[in-house]
């Protein structure tokens, strides 16, 4: 009999240690499964993609640059298997109360999912470099490489993704025009919310479908640069702290943390306003921000030095990463 139940004690055991070694093998092919499901960022493409719209110019709204890096984004997302794309055209007023056109791009994935993420960055570059140290720079338009450029890079390369391994719920990439044609500095009236973001500011007053909705947004605004360090902006953490939870979170747990502080930031005047203002979708920012720095931006922020000389591979890599764990995890 003690030997019976000593064989049984044992074989128990022994069931017990196999059962634990499936549920882990299991557990590990889960884990396994799940990291392979997220696909590969390529940040050679993303640097590619900046680099290009670079190559045309500053993306100055009117210009021959600006619509020709139109032109080439919404071929790039016809390519790369956008359901819809749309170029929103609407007027505007500037700061000085100077009409201008304004040119959204908004390109559809997954359209007929009522589950929806909106994913957005500027794509018009600055028209003055108001913070040149030489005053005869100052009136010259900055190349936005960082500031614009790297926001629509990121995206264009998520977009080239979901082209083959679509995510569970429908995206929508939103590319605002005039966001960066505030007033400049050497005007005295130069101050708060003077004229910037004004195609978000149509976009979310005018959205392409009626009543347009997204269980969340996320805008990149200067996500390129090798020093990018992304704070917790105070508007996102304000009016969105569960998503920026999420991101943050998400950060820490794939190994992120220096790039991604979690700590609250500036205050920043960007796209994400007006879209939860006039829209109510939860949209936070994810900016680059100094807070050593005399404005909170990288000493490059609108001057002419804001070239390709600054974009990280690095950098891309992280945002993009975060990015498409969100998506597909």
């Amino acid at each position: 009999m003690r030997n019976f139940i000593i064989l049984a004690l044992a074989s128990f055991l022994m069931s017990v240690v196999a059962l634990s070694c499936s549920e882990g093998q299991a557990t590990e092919e889960r884990t396994e499964k799940a990291t392979m499901d997220i696909p590969q960022f390529n940040y050679d493409s993303a640097y590619s993609y900046i680099e290009r719209q670079c190559s045309f110019g500053p993306r100055v709204p009117g210009t021959e640059a600006h619509q020709s890096c139109l032109d080439w984004i919404v071929s790039f997302f016809k390519e790369n298997g956008a359901d819809t794309v749309i170029v929103q055209k609407g007027e505007t007023t500037l700061y000085d109360s100077t009409k201008k056109t304004v040119l959204n791009v908004i390109a559809v994935y997954g359209q007929e999912k009522e589950n929806r993420v909106m994913l957005s960055s500027h794509w018009d570059s600055r028209p003055f470099a108001d913070m040149e140290i030489l005053k005869e720079n100052r009136q010259k338009p900055i190349p936005g490489a960082d500031d614009g450029a790297s926001g629509v890079g990121v995206l264009m390369e998520v977009a080239r993704i979901m082209n083959n391994n679509r995510p569970k719920m429908g995206v929508d990439i939103i590319l605002f025009d005039l966001e960066d044609w505030g007033a400049p500095e050497w005007l005295a009236n130069a101050s708060g919310d003077n004229g910037w973001c004004l195609g978000s500011q149509y976009w979310a007053l005018h959205t392409h479908i009626p009543g347009y909705k997204a269980q969340f947004g996320i805008l990149l605004d200067m996500v390129g640069g090798s020093e990018s360090r992304f704070f917790r902006e105070y508007f996102s953490e304000t009016s969105a702290k569960w998503l920026n939870d999420k991101i943050w979170n998400t950060a820490k747990e794939i190994g992120l943390s220096n790039r991604f502080i979690d700590q609250t930031g500036g205050a920043i005047t960007d796209d994400h306003i007006p879209v939860m203002q006039h829209t109510g979708i939860p949209c936070i920012d994810i900016v680059s921000f100094n807070p050593e720095g005399d404005a909170g931006f990288p000493d490059y922020w609108h001057t002419l030095h804001d070239n390709m000389d600054n974009i990280s591979k690095a950098t891309l890599a992280d945002v993009g990463k975060l990015l498409l764990t969100l998506l597909y995890q």
